[in-house]
């Protein structure tokens, strides 16, 4: 079954993945925990934290909450 996909197809040089499974931002860390559980070059993308320049204190908490489906989190830009 073919899965890759073009995620930017307006932007020239575009971006063409395997496959449209990526990790949530921030949530991956550097991937070794889940090298143990699965095959992470599996994945079509590793979606790593935003970042800026000058230091933020994020959101305010609480910061994590657990839903029926798994966790939403919310850290901001700390």
């Amino acid at each position: 079954m073919e899965l890759s996909i073009q995620i930017a197809p307006k932007h020239k040089p575009g971006l063409l993945l395997a496959n449209p499974v990526m990790t949530a931002s921030g949530t991956f860390g550097y991937g070794t925990e889940y090298s143990q559980l699965f095959d992470i070059q599996r994945l079509g993308a590793i979606v790593c934290k935003g970042t800026t320049l000058n230091p933020r204190e994020g959101n305010p908490q609480p910061r994590l909450a657990e839903t029926p489906c798994g966790l939403l989190n919310s850290i901001g830009f700390q």
